[in-house]
């Protein structure tokens, strides 16, 4: 099993031209996860089985203004986790998780635009909830039997819209 959980998250607006910003984020969100596949596919070919779980974001199911670049590179990120679920050797199980409001560091140490970084903060301290939550999806995906594939779980807080 494999799980892609690397993101970054400098986020801002397209005029605000952070074009540095744009490509760390298609480095580490998107290029990160296929290297990921190209580690684990062949070891998962060999073996006739393996999981892929690929930590997407519910910033790409509604997009907001300050998250265009980010929302794409995990909307990519979901595109490539279907094509490798059509494409996979059977006995391969590909899963997509997307979380809302965590409560983790990613805010304080991705966003570099100080007022987006203040916005989302105050948004976090009303809305987030544990990484646990995460880990239980994961868990949950990974513990169904081999010929069961949970494809895409979203797991947000109840008050997020």
């Amino acid at each position: 099993m494999i799980v892609n959980n690397a993101g970054i998250g400098p986020i801002s607006r397209f005029d605000a031209l952070r074009v540095e910003d744009w490509d760390a984020m298609i480095d580490v969100n998107l290029k990160g996860a296929l290297y990921g596949f190209a580690a684990a596919l062949p070891v998962f070919n060999d073996q006739r089985s393996g999981h892929v779980v690929n930590v997407v974001s519910t910033a790409g199911l509604k997009i907001v203004p300050t998250m265009g670049v980010y929302a794409a590179t995990k909307n990519a990120l979901r595109t490539a986790t279907e094509a490798l679920r059509q494409e996979c050797v059977p006995g391969l199980r590909v899963t997509e998780v997307s979380p809302g409001f965590i409560d983790t560091t990613f805010v304080d140490s991705s966003v570099t635009d100080p007022v987006v970084r203040a916005a989302i903060s105050r948004q976090k301290e009303e809305l987030a909830i544990s990484p646990d939550a995460i880990a239980r999806a994961v868990a949950f995906a990974i513990e169904q039997p081999d010929d069961v594939e949970i494809g895409s779980i979203v797991v947000r807080p109840t008050a997020q819209d």
